[in-house]
């Protein structure tokens, strides 16, 4: 990929991307004369794992501008081409129409979905997890979420050891996946489904950089290791709460919540354009009024309008509780953000 090409790439980006991309790149598949590979992220979280694993060795731009709101997300013809030029993309399978368009029809040498490591919960009508569900077990990934007695029957994460065997990615082989976004797409705010996404990476990038691959595995394990820590972190410190249950701009926080046990009310669904009927405001305002809610979370992208009447109207305060689906703050990451979002929920939850 030329010189050229890639400043264009990184000039769509925000000021975050253009901080993380270099104007060294490869002219077309395989790492570039200085050994860097050129990535392409779908969304934030992905470039958050990307940059992290790749270190120096890559050169990462996001597909959606810091502070842009991804579900609806729209590619314009050089970002598309930047994409085929790429040396590699990290995307989830079915999030973005427009990205799983681009890489139908123009996919780099590389292409990396993480949903296998995601392992993706289908949604009910609610937009919030099965109850069944609630049985996952993530004990093997993070050893605090033993309180709260989540038996994934089924799903053993046993050291992390995600076998992707009939999942190749590389050549853009999607056969046998289903893309229906009736699956919660939000894994990231699960960090231990995070960490498992965070090997993945790991393993795909050593595969298309085998000069590098060691640095590739070693950044991946510590990443894991990190995330994972941080997962414990959150079980941890909402182990206790006086209040179980947390109301939400949209309902993006199904992950979370299997992994804490509390009970997310979401006022819009998976999709943040939605908007609640007057009968599901009442029924939220009743809900709250009787789990004793007192907080309503509002997010930086979505108008809090709606959130701030229905918080005005009962009487509670709001805060921000965030998705992580884009990066508006460039001095936090997001494991920065993550740990603002345990805060406000032990806060608002009184956990002890």
């Amino acid at each position: 990929m030329s010189k050229r090409i890639l400043a264009a790439a990184c000039a769509a980006a925000t000021a975050l991307a253009l901080s993380a991309c270099s104007t060294t790149a490869s002219s077309g598949g395989g790492a570039s004369k200085d050994g860097t590979l050129t990535v392409m992220a779908s969304f934030y979280p992905l470039q958050y794992l990307a940059e992290k694993v790749g270190g120096e060795h890559v050169t990462v731009t996001s597909l959606t501008p810091a502070g842009a709101e991804p579900h609806d997300l729209e590619l314009s013809p050089k970002m598309v081409d930047s994409l085929s030029n790429a040396d590699a993309v990290v995307y989830l399978a079915g999030f973005q129409s427009a990205v799983d368009e681009a890489i139908e029809q123009h996919a780099p040498k590389t292409v990396i979905d993480v949903s296998p490591a995601a392992e993706l919960v289908e949604a009910d009508s609610s937009a919030n997890h099965p109850a069944e569900e609630e049985g996952h077990d993530h004990e093997a990934q993070s050893g605090e979420t033993e309180a709260h007695d989540h038996d994934h029957e089924g799903h053993d994460h046993e050291a992390h050891d995600h076998d992707h065997e009939g999942h190749d990615h590389e050549g853009h082989d999607h056969e046998g996946h289903d893309h229906d976004m009736s699956a919660d797409p939000h894994f990231w705010l699960d960090p231990v489904r995070m960490a498992s996404a965070a090997t993945l990476v790991g393993e795909k990038l050593a595969e298309a950089d085998p000069a590098n691959a060691e640095t590739y595995k070693a950044n991946a394990k510590a990443l894991n290791e990190e995330l994972t820590a941080l997962g414990d972190d959150l079980v941890m410190k909402t182990s206790n709460c006086q209040v179980t249950t947390f109301v939400t701009a949209h309902t993006a926080f199904g992950y979370l919540a299997d992994r804490t046990g509390l009970t997310q009310v979401g006022i819009s669904g998976l999709d943040p354009e939605s908007s609640p009927s007057p009968a599901r405001l009442a029924e939220i305002g009743q809900i709250a009024k009787d789990q004793g809610v007192t907080t309503i979370f509002t997010e930086a992208l979505i108008d809090p309008k709606v959130a701030q009447t229905l918080a005005d109207d009962l009487g509670l305060s709001t805060a921000v509780l965030d998705p992580i689906e884009s990066q508006t703050d460039a001095s936090k990451d997001y494991a920065a953000v993550m740990n603002d979002n345990i805060a406000a929920l032990t806060k608002a939850n009184n956990c002890q």
